[in-house]
């Protein structure tokens, strides 16, 4: 039987805006963010839900949130699908990173997959890794069943290789737009791409600057 995943990347932050690392710093939606968590709930308020899992984060929270209550659903907290740990540039514009560590900005940059950010962050391949195995013990844990994922800029760059086969190294060319549908389907224990960065919920321009840039 096809599992659906839906996946979300939380509503806008004014982080995003600074292009500002947030990683696993718990930064809030901001006004805009949150308007379009609730549009993100109104478009998914008619689907067939059958859970609503979200990051730890507050941001992811905040946005799960609003789609989880036209549902009458209860949150499911998972962990694993928080952003990736930045390490010491966690909180810092990514112009900032650039002038002060030029050699560890360009290596993240280029998508080193053995790369561990400064000051204790998280490599690409591990962060890889802890995303696939959420996704099929999701997968699994709903089989035949259509479930909304709400996470991060980096939990998507993921889901997007494991779901197409795009080597982690390569460079990004997908979108990772706040709020938008993202949807992977499982069967035979295996995962394929149905649907990418939908945002036709979305009425307002969005701002590719401010959401797709940061996740090379």
């Amino acid at each position: 039987m096809k599992t659906e995943l839906v996946l979300v990347r939380h509503g806008i932050t004014a982080w995003n805006r600074e292009r500002r690392f947030q990683g696993q710093l718990d930064t809030p939606l901001d006004e805009q963010g949150f308007e379009q968590a609730r549009k993100t709930g109104r478009r998914l308020a008619s689907w067939p839900l059958a859970a609503v899992y979200t990051s730890d984060l507050l941001r992811a929270r905040q946005t799960a949130e609003a789609i989880a209550a036209p549902h009458g659903l209860d949150l499911r907290i998972e962990s694993r699908l928080r952003e990736r740990h930045y390490g010491g540039y966690e909180g810092r514009t990514y112009d900032e990173i650039e002038r002060s560590d030029p050699d560890g900005y360009a290596r993240w940059r280029a998508r080193e997959p053995a790369f561990a950010l400064p000051g204790g962050g998280e490599t690409l391949r591990s962060l890889h890794e802890r995303v696939e195995a959420a996704l099929r013990d999701l997968a699994r844990r709903h089989e035949g069943q259509v479930v909304a994922i709400v996470t991060h800029g980096g939990v998507l760059d993921c889901a997007f290789r494991v779901a197409t086969g795009l080597a982690l190294e390569a460079p990004r060319t997908h979108e990772l737009l706040n709020a938008s549908l993202n949807r992977i389907a499982w069967q035979d224990e295996s995962f394929a791409l149905l649907a990418w960065a939908d945002a036709a919920h979305l009425v307002e321009a969005i701002d590719d600057a401010a959401q797709a840039r940061g996740h090379p």
